[in-house]
């Protein structure tokens, strides 16, 4: 029965580790994998989730389901770190919070309810955007279209952004990175966010806000101010999230769905019906990553320190962005990269084409994906004048 079945080309990213893990060159550097690095190149298990683990190591007293909405203590944290303690739609008990395996899991568990309650509509994604955003919504059914965001000048083009989404039929789904744009880096301002919500409450869209980074761009609060405008402002919107960066839980699978309805009682619908996807989809979701966060936010001193770890990990990783241009200096190149101190989060797009990225892998040994992406926290001290110096190379 398996004899017509072909073979495919594997996934991008994860070729890039298995010829990374290969490549025998003392100065390799990996930046193409979307996991934060510290200076040696680990990526830590953060001291907090630690002690939480601790703590649940002595006080957990079972491994049974925990139901297809999952963990309440975990979803109950998680949507007050989103919308924030004071928001109006939390206290009108508007907003219904499923937890997911991972961010990509309250993806596909969006796309599946959007596909059997809300069909024929279309998603629109921005161009670029995260790869797996078209394959998740396409494979769920719903068909994929693309809203322009950077130019060909490796700049946000918020004008054509904005124009195009003055087109997006009446009904259709507009899909919105949060903060830390992936793969491009480049973040929207208030006023842009303000004059996105105009367009969407005009052209009656519905928003879906990807927030994978939060806390990961300039700050818990700072990073969540395009969600909880929307939040504010709108009846209806879809929110997902993920704990992979800004906890480090990335195997952990770690995610939540937030669906904000007009009222009460419409909430308490939609959230049947969410649960009837998941469901159909993977029953229920893991336990230890979100019990993991429930700890932490639960208390008072644990989320102090975590607060200043991921404020580490985001220092860590805009002084990099920096001192990154900087070293482009001696090659003259300082002006034309200096986008990069500007953008937001893990990743850069860089602006060079598949050919050089392919020079820097063959000659350098240096790995970042086709289209020019960088993980700007595979960086280190230690490889920024390495890099800088190949980069300039292959656009020379």
């Amino acid at each position: 029965m398996f004899e017509r079945i072909e073979r495919v080309p594997g996934d991008a990213i994860l070729g890039l580790i298995e010829a990374y893990q290969q490549d025998t060159n003392p100065q390799k550097v990996d930046l193409g994998v979307g996991v934060y690095r510290d200076d040696q190149g680990r990526t830590p298990v953060l001291a907090t989730v630690k002690k939480a683990e601790e703590q649940l190591c002595q006080s957990e007293v079972t491994k049974s389901y925990i139901g297809s909405h999952g963990d309440s203590r975990y979803t109950e944290a998680v949507t007050r770190m989103v919308v924030g303690e004071d928001s109006a739609a939390l206290k009108a008990r508007r907003i219904s919070t499923t937890q997911t395996p991972g961010g990509t899991g309250a993806l596909r568990l969006a796309a599946d309810f959007l596909k059997a309650h809300l069909p024929n509509r279309a998603i629109w994604l921005s161009d670029p955007t995260w790869p797996n955003h078209p394959a998740i919504f396409d494979a769920a059914g719903i068909e994929v279209k693309h809203y322009p965001y950077v130019n060909a000048d490796n700049r946000l083009d918020f004008e054509a952004m904005l124009a195009a989404l003055k087109e997006v039929p009446e009904g259709d789904i507009v899909l919105l990175h949060a903060c830390c744009h992936n793969p491009t880096g480049f973040d929207l301002s208030e006023d842009q966010w303000r004059k996105i919500l105009d367009v969407v409450q005009s052209r009656g869209l519905l928003p879906l806000i990807d927030f994978a980074y939060q806390g990961f761009g300039d700050g818990l609060d700072q990073d969540a101010f395009g969600v909880r405008l929307f939040v504010e402002t709108l009846d209806e919107m879809l929110i997902t999230t993920s704990c992979s960066k800004n906890f480090g839980l990335y195997r952990e699978r770690t995610g939540s769905l937030m669906v904000l309805a007009a009222d009460e009682e419409q909430m308490q619908n939609v959230r049947t019906q969410v649960a009837i996807a998941a469901r159909e989809n993977y029953s229920t979701p893991p336990s230890h990553g979100a019990a993991v966060v429930a700890e932490i936010l639960s208390s008072q001193t644990l989320t102090e320190q975590w607060k200043q770890e991921l404020a580490d990990m985001r220092g860590r990783i805009n002084g990099l962005r920096s001192d990154f241009v900087a070293a482009f200096r001696p090659h003259g190149l300082e002006e034309r990269f200096a986008f990069i101190a500007d953008q937001r989060g893990m990743f850069s797009y860089t602006g060079l084409t598949q050919k050089q990225v392919k020079r820097l892998r063959d000659e350098f040994s240096i790995y970042m994906v086709g289209s020019g992406r960088a993980n700007i926290a595979g960086l280190s001290e230690a490889s920024l004048d390495y890099v800088a110096s190949a980069i300039a190379t292959v656009v020379k």
